[in-house]
This record gives structure tokens, sequence and C-alpha cells, in this order.
């Protein structure tokens, strides 16, 4: 009742004794998933919560509409701002797959945020079916942190009249499925646009992210053509492998560095093509190496390849401009000389793959040589970051209409 009482009032303050302390506080009315909850926080991790009809909420909502003081309801201080923004917006996600190497950077990256609330089952029924489906069903969000098979299954878990929960995939089962959003922001405007408005994100490969990164905007230019036949060399971390890989390498065991994907088949192609849109899948050789996070992708390009009259500089001002603005993707210096007086190359000779570990930000290089005809564009990103979590956690933060570098 007083609650009701103070929020027709418009703007009514109360004062609440706690530890003999007067604290003021404000009266909120939140819409959430078409359930209407009425909030009166009274202190930190105190919240009342009233439900009202949907008689007393039309009400409400005349008041609130009406009411010649309804711009008190503005918080006056920051710290009042700060409380108001985690009532409206405190939103519940599940990461299906929390124990993996991609689901703890997930967790880590979010633990620590009041805009979200991660919601887990108990360790013991983390693979139960009904379990999860319960969880799914409960997110505002959930992240898909599985196998490709696991997060087929997972994706059936949603209940058919659950228009509501937003799934973020991690695995490749989704990438060039046309009724998921591909997870990559940057890609274009469009896809900014469509990421925040789906219900079904596909999060990136961390290699493609590096090919695609670089090649999408030289192909949106016209400087490279469209079916060119294209050749990637590319490092990873250790970590790029899971827990099983990552076991391997911390034993000691391991080969300090190994090339594979022989068959020429990785699962990583078919995203490559579609979305750099060249249309014609690269030759792919992925390598890793005795460090566990980090990697450099690499893209060879001989200009006779490239649109007449192209020289360095120009696929360079390409990356600049198609970028401009971007948080996460930062275009790096023009040339192997002006890269090395911004001191980026180790000993002023070597390109370090770790450099971005614990970041979602990507670097691009234009490495060129004018004389010679050819060009060398690198990516420099953590596997683990843009590459896989961080990525999951910016496409997030735009599907549940948070700042895109919440928590990163």
């Amino acid at each position: 009742k007083i609650g009701a009482f103070a929020f027709a009032a418009s703007a009514i303050r109360f004062d609440s004794p706690v530890a003999s302390r007067p604290r003021s506080g404000l009266l909120i009315l939140a819409v959430q998933h078409n359930q209407s909850n009425f909030q009166l926080p009274i202190r930190s991790n105190t919240r009342i919560t009233m439900k009202l009809s949907a008689s007393s909420l039309a009400f409400f909502a005349a008041v609130a509409a009406v009411a010649p003081g309804v711009s008190a309801f503005a918080p006056s201080t920051a710290s009042s701002r700060a409380r108001v923004t985690e009532l409206f917006a405190t939103k519940k996600v599940f990461i299906d797959g929390e124990a993996g190497t991609t689901g703890l950077q997930v967790r880590d990256r979010l633990g620590k945020r009041k805009d979200i609330e991660i919601i887990s089952p108990p360790s013991e029924l983390r693979k139960d079916e009904e379990t999860r489906k319960k969880f799914i069903n409960e997110a505002d969000a959930v992240i898909l942190c599985l196998p490709d098979a696991a997060s087929i299954e997972a994706s059936k878990m949603v209940d058919a009249d659950n228009d509501r929960t937003v799934l973020i995939d991690a695995s490749t089962a989704f990438r060039v499925d046309d009724e998921w959003t591909y997870g990559f922001p940057e890609l274009s405007k469009d896809q900014y646009e469509a990421i925040k408005k789906s219900k079904r994100i596909s999060n990136p490969g961390c290699y493609p992210t590096g090919f695609i990164g670089l090649t999408r905007p030289l192909v949106d230019a016209g400087i490279i053509p469209e079916g060119t036949p294209l050749t990637i060399n590319a490092i990873s971390g250790y970590s790029g492998g899971g827990k099983g890989l990552m076991e391997i390498y911390e034993s000691g065991d391991a080969e300090p560095w190994g090339s594979y994907g022989f068959s020429l088949a990785h699962k990583h192609i078919p995203e490559m093509a579609k979305y750099s849109k060249l249309g014609k899948k690269p030759i792919f050789q992925p390598a890793v190496a005795s460090f566990d996070q980090g990697m450099v992708v690499s893209v060879p390009l001989h200009y006779a390849w490239l649109k007449s009259g192209t020289k360095g500089k120009d696929m360079h001002e390409a990356l600049v401009k198609y970028y401009e603005g971007s948080q996460f993707i930062e275009v790096m210096p023009a040339g192997e000389a002006e890269v090395k007086e911004a001191g980026l190359l180790e000993r002023g000779a070597f390109l370090r793959p770790d450099t971005l570990k614990n970041t979602n930000k990507m670097q691009l290089f234009v490495f060129y040589n004018d004389e010679e005809e050819e060009a060398l564009l690198c990516a420099r990103l953590d596997n683990l970051g843009k590459g896989a979590s961080g990525a999951a956690v910016q496409n997030l933060n735009l599907a549940l209409g948070f700042e895109e570098d919440a928590g990163l």
C-alpha cells in the first residue's frame, strides 16, 4: 500500500532507517516479460516486490503519463542512477557448458556485473536434460558453450511459446544457417542492428574472425574481387584445442609447434567463404604452438589478384575507413617501417601472437611491398577473447540492450 500510494503521488521519496542511518530510495515500476513487478529498493541487497493486477498497472501507467512531477523519478545522484539501472536491467543468463574453456571465460567476464544474474544448476545436474531445459527457458539469454551436436540438441529445448530467450551458440553448428544471425557486429551496420534484434545468434570462429575481419572490407571496396582463391596461414595458442589439448601442452609432453588441418576441410572454412563474400573457399593452414592464448591470422596477396592499380596504402585506407569508430577492432600503422616505429614488433622483427590476451580487441595489419607487388594482411586477437568468449559477451550485450562494451 505504501508503494502504491507513493507511486500514484509520483516521485514521493521515503527514508528507511538502516543501521540507525536514513537512506533515501526511489519507487520503480518495472515491466518485464509481460509480468508487472512493483519494486521498492530499501537498501543494498534488499528488494520488496509486489505483484500488480492488470487494472492497477493501467492506473499507475496513467498516473506516470500525466503526473506533473514525473521528471522527479529521475534520480538526482550518480549512485541512484546506478541503482535504477540495476533494477531495470538485471537479466538472467544461463551458460550451458560453463565448465569448458569458453564457458569459464564467459562466466569470468559476466561474474562481477550487477546487471547480469548467472543462473546455474547444481554440478551433478548440468547434463540432465530436464534441468537444462528448465534453465534454458527461465533465462533471458543462454550462451551455448558446447560441441556441435549438443548445441543442436539444446536449441530444441526452447519451448514453442518462448519468444523471449536469446540463444548465443559458440559452436560451428549454426554459423552458416540463414535462420541464425552471424555474431560479428563489425561486419556491417546492418549486421550490428540484426544482432540487436535477433533471438538466435551464432558466434564466429576464432580463425574466421581474423580472416573475415581482414578480407570483407576489401571485397566490399572492390579491391579483392569475389571468387579470388586465397590462402590463410594462422597460428593459435593451445587453449583453442580445449581442455584435452591444454592438458597435453601443460604436461610438457607436446611438440613446440604443430601444423594441422591436412584434410583441407577444416570446419571454419564454410563461414570464411560466406561472410568474407568471396564465395570461394580459401586454402586454410592452421597451426598451434606452446603458448596458451592468442593468435595471428595471415593472408598473403599478389597485386595481380587485386583491382588494377591497387597499392598497399589503398588496402590500409579501406580498412581504416571500414572500422572507423569501432570499439574493438583497430587498424594499426601501415607497412613494416611504420609498425616498427610504433614498437609493435618484438625486437623489431616479430609479430607476437599473445599481446591481446584476455581482451576483446583485434588488431589488423597491412604489410606491403609495392615494388614486388605483394602484400600480407595480418590479424592479431585472443582466440578465447574476440575469438570466443569476448565475442559472445559482446553479442549478449547487444541482444539484451546493454552497452556494447559492458564487461569487456
